[in-house]
């Protein structure tokens, strides 16, 4: 049995004796200063910060730095937003390069879609912002479903849009168990995502994010609660619907052929105790599919490594930049 698959066990047992009780400072949390930003108005092509799609959606980005810098693109993690990597734009903004983050569709500030919740309209909206910034030799990097996305989006990349990829703690090639992936994670697991989700969306979030996402739940782990309350402020304020569908594109989506297709220098990052996308059922296996893949394994490191032990991934991501 994996560690995921004991996490919902676990979960399942805390629901009937009480969950809140279980969540790391729960009876400290706060309740002011949480509000979901009110999504503006959607009048126009391309209102500031963000870009209208062929099907209609309005998807926000951050775009920070000089404009012919080289670019870096980053493509968050479910159910999360582009605030997943302000450390990280902060961080290499500081270095000179311009950094960029969208919110999916469906997550964050971005349309609440009911359709469309799928790798391949993902890959297509990215494109769509790749598009309208006219980025030049970017180098695309994705974390958990944003990687899955971004190595979506590099298959299909246009010549000179895509220079480099990074893949860090990331969902490819498939995490789904099926016949030919049978060291995968059971269908029950995802199942048991989709009925917390839709039973106690708050809870199950503080669940994730307080337990496996950071390995909070590993003995001698530094807790952060400040992590735990912004992954659950970013995971509030997406799309119930959107999240529900997500689940099924991060886990049953096959990236085999996309990651044969990438043919840019790719670093595949991925940390040893990730109770999330376990590390034998991803990092190394699409290490293998690209053509110019290099694995780079952290023990120990959980699901949610580039927060906390952004000093390291930080390093080692300026580091592959530059070489």
């Amino acid at each position: 049995m994996s560690l995921l698959e004991e996490f919902m066990i676990d979960r399942r047992a805390l629901i009937g004796a009480g969950a809140a009780a279980a969540i790391v400072g729960a009876a400290e949390w706060p309740t002011a200063g949480f509000a979901a930003t009110p999504f503006p108005g959607s009048e126009g092509e391309n209102m500031m910060n963000f870009v209208k799609t062929t099907d209609g959606v309005q998807i926000f980005y951050k775009d920070w730095g000089p404009r012919d810098a080289q670019p870096l693109v980053f493509h968050h993690g479910w159910p999360l937003t582009a605030d997943e990597w302000d450390n990280q734009m902060l961080f290499f903004l500081s270095k000179g390069y311009r950094v960029i983050a969208h919110d999916r569709r469906g997550h964050g500030h971005s349309t609440q879609t009911d359709t469309g919740n799928d790798m391949d309209t993902y890959a297509t909206d990215v494109a769509a912002l790749v598009a309208a910034l006219d980025l030049k030799g970017a180098v695309h990097i994705g974390h958990s479903t944003g990687g899955g996305e971004a190595a979506r989006y590099a298959a299909r990349a246009k010549p000179g849009t895509l220079s480099k990829l990074v893949l860090i703690a990331s969902v490819p090639p498939v995490m789904v168990k099926k016949p030919g992936n049978t060291g995968g994670l059971s269908i029950e697991v995802f199942d048991g995502f989709r009925t917390a989700l839709a039973q106690d969306r708050s809870q199950f979030y503080l669940d994730i994010a307080s337990g496996p996402f950071y390995g909070f739940n590993r003995d001698g782990a530094k807790i952060s609660q400040g992590l735990i309350q912004n992954w659950w402020r970013q995971g509030m304020i997406g799309s119930a619907k959107a999240h529900y569908d997500c689940i099924k594109a991060f886990s049953e989506t096959d990236f085999t052929e996309d990651l044969k297709k990438i043919h840019v220098p790719t670093l595949v990052m991925h940390g040893t105790d990730d109770q999330v996308v376990p590390f034998e059922y991803a990092g190394p296996l699409s290490a293998k599919l690209l053509s110019k893949g290099v694995l780079k394994a952290y023990e120990g490191y959980p699901h949610g490594m580039a927060a906390v032990h952004s000093d390291i991934i930080n390093r080692d991501l300026l580091e592959f930049l530059r070489s």
